[in-house]
């Protein structure tokens, strides 16, 4: 059985926990990180030097880095409809699972250390602005795809949804003065009706 360490509300641990749901794969779960620690112990440093998560181990195959990890469960358990094989679909899907990680996720990361975990009453009122004001513009690429497509690449979930709608999340939840995002909000209600996304995804964000 497949095993995977990180905590289950981590976006990054979400996508991969999504992936291996999808494609029906069993797994295991393992605690680690955030409250439960553990990244820094030998033996997680010599499965992921890197002290992140979430870490994927395939028997004696062990790999970090989550948009790489579910690629690898598309190609080795037949999702090839959430990444094809055609190469331009794939490139396609490709292009925005980096926008996800090249992009969205440092921002992402800030909002949940500046805004989530900070007390009001202690947040740096012009940092937190301007971190408003950067996820509102890098937010409107991502509406603006979202009007031409019902998903981030066509007309059914890929991984480019997979590894965007968990970063996505938290900027919903927190963030509820920002610039109008029709589309994102129909697409984020559309994958809200499955009950494998609500289930992983939809967690109270901390």
């Amino acid at each position: 059985m497949l095993k995977v360490w990180g905590r289950k509300n981590s976006s990054n641990v979400k996508k991969v926990l999504w992936c291996l749901k999808v494609l029906n794969i069993p797994y295991e779960r393992i605690d680690a990180g955030g409250p439960f620690g553990g990244l820094t112990d030998a033996n997680y440093l010599a499965m992921n030097p890197n002290a992140t998560i979430p870490t994927l181990q395939d028997n004696e195959f062990t790999l970090w880095e989550s948009n790489t990890i579910i690629r690898y469960l598309c190609a080795k358990y037949k999702g090839e409809q959430f990444y094809p094989i055609d190469l331009e679909e794939r490139a396609s899907i490709e292009k925005w699972m980096d926008w996800s990680n090249g992009t969205l996720f440092s921002p992402i990361q800030q909002l949940m250390i500046n805004v989530v975990r900070t007390p009001r009453e202690k947040q740096d009122k012009n940092l937190v602005a301007s971190l408003q004001e950067k996820l509102n513009k890098i937010m409107m690429i991502a509406d603006n795809q979202l009007a031409k497509t019902p998903y981030f690449v066509g007309n059914k979930i890929t991984l480019a949804d997979i590894a965007i709608a968990p970063l996505i999340y938290p900027w919903l939840e927190a963030c509820k003065e920002r610039a109008p995002v029709p589309h994102i909000e129909r697409w984020f209600a559309q994958l809200s009706e499955d009950a494998i996304f609500r289930d992983i995804v939809l967690l109270p964000i901390n």
